[in-house]
């Protein structure tokens, strides 16, 4: 008998549902940062030109290279400080800063190693004046035999009154 007890509790947890840890909602994810890197063997930004969105954020990352290099735009907004051989900088380009952003490897100017940052304004979100109250799904449960109670409730009891039986006999 305690075996059939022990099967019907490892039934039980197996019935159970799983627990989602996933975000409920996964459409407000936030956008992975675009990559700027360097191309030592030409001395360029790779890619020299990217279109993000308001929000969005680019990440100047190089390792090892040879030649110390930095990014610095035109008009200032962003620069990445002293030249690296080694550079991680990340920038995030907020709401209302949008345009085009002309930037530049301060020591390798003058041999073309520029870029271009195209950011597009973020799309207007539709805001919902009405007073209307939201409409609350409730999950139908009529399939049930019993409405008031669920099948892992009802597992759970007649797992119960199997232990207890067990141990009387």
């Amino acid at each position: 008998m305690k075996g059939i007890a022990i099967v019907a509790i490892l039934l039980a947890v197996i019935a159970s549902p799983a627990v989602n840890a996933s975000p409920a909602d996964s459409t407000h994810a936030v956008n992975p940062d675009t990559i700027i890197t360097v191309d030592s063997t030409n001395l360029r930004f790779s890619p020299s030109t990217i279109t993000i969105e308001e929000g969005d954020a680019v990440r100047f990352f190089w390792d090892g290279q040879i030649l110390p290099h930095n990014a610095v735009d035109d008009n200032e907004t962003f620069d990445s400080g002293d030249t690296k051989t080694d550079e991680d900088y990340r920038f995030v380009f907020v709401q209302g800063l949008n345009g085009t952003f002309e930037y530049y490897c301060e020591p390798h100017r003058s041999l073309g190693m520029v870029g271009q940052i195209i950011v597009n304004p973020a799309p207007a979100v539709m805001e919902n004046n009405t007073t209307e109250e939201p409409v609350i799904e409730v999950e139908d449960e009529d399939d049930s035999f019993m409405p008031f109670l669920s099948f892992h409730t009802m597992s759970i009891a007649i797992m119960i009154a199997a232990i207890i039986r067990t141990k009387e006999d």
